[in-house]
């Protein structure tokens, strides 16, 4: 039922909330990846990891960083303290595996982004990819206290729009020509959790990553879509 106010109007139900953290340099460690500060020095990880996959870099505003010193001035680009921070993403071995943005902090509104996704061949499809984003959600929820978690994308990222309809995000729409990048027209969707959806969301995302939903072969018994169906 819609709260009215004494005009008769409807308004929003009330908020006990009274903002959030800034994000700062933080270590996140998971089963099966480490999310530490992306610094300067990993530069030559980043051109050898990511660089040599050019279609990796295809939506981003980079191109392909297949130096350390283009490396270099994207660790530099990227997002920095009060906005937002950048991870690296590391193997339980400490093998560099890719790196993450949380960005476009406001925590006055509650409003927090997770972009500049850049996963390597040996991260992408893995369980370490989803605990990584669980990581995040978390550490935004749970200890930032965020109430809105947004992912966007360029709106011809395929890969993009079906990770974040995987891990929960619920789609809000297009803004057509939203940006000019590269010499070409971007339109871009949005996608969001909120923090009152962030508990079902946050316990399929556990749920999928358990031992007794993967086969002898490491394989889901069940998939993301399917265990928040359940749980629901």
């Amino acid at each position: 039922m819609t709260a009215t106010n004494p005009h008769g109007q409807p308004v929003g139900d009330p908020v006990d909330w009274h903002g959030a953290e800034a994000p700062g340099p933080v270590v996140l460690t998971g089963r099966f990846v480490t999310l530490r500060p992306l610094v300067a020095d990993d530069a030559g990880a980043v051109a050898k990891t990511l660089g040599a996959h050019p279609e990796l870099w295809t939506y981003l505003p980079w191109e392909p960083a297949t130096t350390p010193a283009a490396a270099l001035a994207t660790i530099e680009a990227a997002a920095r303290p009060p906005l937002g921070t950048s991870f690296a993403v590391d193997s339980p071995a400490g093998a560099f595996l890719g790196r993450v943005d949380l960005m476009r902090a406001d925590p006055a509104r509650g409003t927090i982004e997770v972009g500049a996704v850049l996963w390597s061949p040996a991260l992408q499809r893995t369980r370490a990819a989803t605990e990584t984003q669980l990581l995040l959600a978390e550490h935004v929820f749970d200890t930032l206290g965020y109430r809105r978690y947004e992912w966007k994308c360029d709106s011809l990222n395929a890969p993009s729009r079906a990770a974040a309809l995987r891990l929960g995000f619920t789609e809000e729409g297009t803004w057509r020509n939203a940006l000019v990048t590269k010499g070409r027209n971007r339109d871009t969707t949005w996608f969001s959790v909120t923090d009152t959806e962030w508990p079902a969301v946050g316990a399929a995302l556990r749920a999928w990553l358990a031992d007794d939903n993967m086969d002898d072969d490491g394989r889901q018994r069940r998939s993301l879509a399917d265990i928040r169906a359940a749980l629901a």
